[in-house]
């Protein structure tokens, strides 16, 4: 599956997906810029994508009001270790309240992977990060074991959010 993702304004993007009502498309914004996300089968209808291949998903994305990008750059030889570590996800967060959908996406031009959850709201997602389930998920984190231990990624990971456009 190929998953798609462009910026720019919300009114411009806007028309993209009125445009393209057949396609699987979530609008979203933040205070900075829109995105869309796209998942398909084929090929995008955006002009300049950021081009993802999903390496792991649950849910339908396009139920989503509130999502978070986990944005992690991963070295060339760090990305058989850190894919292996999602293919070996706990899969804890699909259970909990107000989850909508994930999506684990590896980069087709760059080095940087994506994390996609998306909920309901924000509070879910505050929930989550504060639920016994989430420091199941995340026990080895800061421990030997834990990816985030190697020398894998050549920048600091950043996380950015995103609200659904309100329908008119």
């Amino acid at each position: 599956m190929n998953f798609y993702v462009t910026f720019g304004s919300a009114d411009y993007l806007s028309k993209t997906a009125a445009e393209n009502k057949d396609e699987k498309m979530l609008l979203m914004q933040n205070e900075d810029k829109g995105i869309l996300f796209h998942e398909t089968e084929t090929s995008s209808v955006f002009k300049e994508p950021k081009k993802y291949e999903v390496l792991d998903g649950t849910g339908n994305f396009q139920n989503g009001s509130y999502a978070v990008l986990n944005n992690i750059p991963v070295s060339d030889e760090g990305k058989p270790l850190f894919e292996q570590r999602f293919k070996e996800r706990a899969r804890m967060i699909e259970g909990e309240p107000g989850f909508i959908a994930i999506r684990v996406l590896r980069p087709k031009n760059d080095d940087t992977y994506v994390i996609l959850t998306l909920w309901d709201d924000e509070k879910s997602f505050k929930n989550w990060q504060e639920s016994k389930a989430y420091d199941q998920a995340h026990k080895k984190r800061g421990t030997s074991e834990g990816v985030d231990q190697k020398s894998i990624f050549p920048r600091p990971s950043f996380v950015t959010t995103y609200h659904a456009v309100e329908k008119n």
